[in-house]
């Protein structure tokens, strides 16, 4: 019996074996998450220093996505995930044993936090980038969203479980848990045997990494319409994560059981719309259901804030789940869909940043509210700005245009093979390298090859040029000379294999407008000292 649509990037062994032991983690990590939320409101339970767990929980991936995600694309990601949960079961397992032996404070148990959070920030941008290693090209699309369902299965159990722990056997034993889960996670790395990737370029540094994957970033409007877009919404979202604890525990007068049930909730919702969002995206957009979903989210916070009792709040946690979940994947899945390979994991740790920088300050503005004009008010502003937001930037792309047709017949300009005297040369590393292009294009041509140009810009940028210049001939008009630069003779041959087909068909599109009888000529130039 076929496996339902759904389900068919698990008929790939690897992603099967890792999805699940990553959902394990995730359980873990909720259950940790829970325990420590509700252990503040009794160590210090001011709503700023609870809403300071999410904070310490978050902060690490502002912090650290960039770096690590240059880290997972210029060395071996199997390798630098089994170091990464080296790194969770040993902080957890200290978190568990300071709890369990009752000397953890609350800045103790903040600081630890943010060593779990630094664990995650790593986590996060290598496996996103791994997902496409794992499974067939045509079952991409679906494993982003097997992804998003395992989190927030996760998400639906996870703290369920947690309040159940911290009811019978306390924070330390719930911390104990999570290091347990983080070990199965290990296990699993371990057991993957994956194909190392074969490059015919040295790796870049990481500093040089972190720069190019900001530039890339910068150059590419759909990446820079997802950041922008995600940065709004999640931080109009996040108010509900620092100041849930309190709002179950003083406004509704409940106890853990209840708070882990709430994010259980929460979590149902978010399971429940991971098999509706298959019919959504039948039906709109990628950027209108973006839209759709942060109202949601706005109207789920507002009644929260109004309410005063389990059941409406129960209600208000669902369609949140709900929301969160179409939000967080449609959004997720763009990202990693917009980036190309060589960069993926950069541009998802750029986008992380972003993200849960914003949910960072989303948390702690809610917690300044939550103390200044109580918590239910602070929620209801939040909902409104998660609608106003969403609106106000419903216009910045996060899909790319189809892709552009390659013009026939049209040849894009090589340059002359290097004079073997220079190889000494352009093999230093210091020494930079200025390509260029000149075009000789009619004068009626003139404003349509400006608007490709344009496009050509972004496509130098993308691949590793560290700037970018397009000159005109004040003699001749109709001559000109595109210029840029790279950093290093490396630096160029990896620009070489970051050009896509369609990268290639917008290059050829500006050289389609040179003048008939004369061809563009390509040229490099290597820096030398004076």
């Amino acid at each position: 019996m076929p496996a339902p649509a759904a389900f068919i990037p698990f008929r790939n062994p690897d992603f099967r074996m890792l999805w699940i032991a990553l959902l394990v983690s995730n359980i873990g990590s909720w259950v940790q998450s829970t325990a420590a939320g509700w252990l503040m409101t009794s160590l210090s339970p001011s709503a700023v220093m609870v809403s300071l767990v999410q904070v310490a929980t978050l902060l690490p991936v502002f912090l650290l996505a960039l770096p690590a995600g240059a880290m997972a694309d210029i060395m071996d990601r199997r390798r630098f995930l089994i170091l990464t949960q080296l790194w969770l079961i040993a902080t957890a397992g200290l978190l568990c044993l300071l709890a369990g032996t009752g000397v953890l404070g609350p800045w103790g148990l903040l600081a630890l936090t943010f060593c779990i959070g630094m664990g995650a920030a790593a986590n996060f941008p290598a496996f996103a980038a791994t997902t496409p290693e794992l499974v067939r090209r045509d079952d991409l699309v679906q494993a982003i969203v097997l992804n998003g369902m395992g989190f927030n299965l996760a998400r639906a159990l996870g703290p369920a479980l947690g309040g159940l722990v911290l009811g019978w056997a306390g924070a330390g034993m719930a911390f104990g848990l999570n290091a347990a889960c983080f070990g199965i996670l290990l296990a699993a790395l371990i057991a993957w045997k994956r194909v190392p990737e074969t490059s015919t370029t040295p790796r870049e540094s990481l500093v040089d990494a972190m720069g190019s994957g900001v530039r890339y970033v910068l150059a590419s409007p759909v990446m820079r319409g997802i950041i922008i877009r995600s940065t709004l919404s999640f931080f109009a979202g996040s108010a509900v994560w620092g100041l849930l604890p309190l709002l179950v525990r003083f406004q509704l007068g409940l106890g853990p059981e209840a708070f882990g049930l709430m994010l259980g909730v929460m979590g149902v919702g978010a399971v429940a719309a991971s098999f509706a969002l298959p019919a959504v995206r039948n039906i709109m957009s990628r950027s209108t259901s973006v839209v759709v979903f942060s109202a949601a989210i706005g109207l789920s916070v507002i009644l929260l804030g109004l309410s005063r009792h389990w059941a409406p709040a129960g209600i208000a946690m669902l369609l949140y789940g709900a929301s969160w979940l179409g939000m967080t994947s449609t959004l997720g899945a763009a990202s990693q869909l917009a980036a190309r390979p060589w960069v993926r994991a950069r541009a998802i740790g750029l986008f992380q940043v972003a993200t849960f920088g914003a949910m960072a300050l989303g948390s702690t503005l809610g917690g300044i509210g939550g103390a200044t004009i109580g918590v239910s008010y602070t929620l209801m502003a939040f909902g409104v700005a998660s609608i106003i937001l969403s609106l106000l930037v419903r216009h910045l792309p996060i899909e790319a245009a189809p892709n552009a047709p390659h013009p026939a017949n049209v040849i894009e300009p090589v340059p002359e093979a290097p004079d073997p005297e220079l190889l000494p040369a352009l093999r230093n590393h210091e020494a930079r390298l200025l390509e260029t292009v000149r075009y000789a294009v009619p004068a009626a041509s003139r404003p349509a090859f400006l608007r490709a140009m344009a496009e050509v810009r972004g496509v130098r940028l993308r691949a590793g040029a560290s700037f970018w210049h397009l000159y005109e001939d004040v003699a001749h008009p109709e001559r000109y000379v595109e210029l840029w630069g790279v950093r290093s003779w490396t630096d160029h041959l990896r620009e070489q294999s970051r050009l896509s087909e369609h990268d290639h068909a917008i290059l050829a599109s500006a050289t389609a407008f040179q003048q008939e009888g004369s061809r563009a000529e390509a040229e490099r130039f290597v820096q030398i000292p004076v």
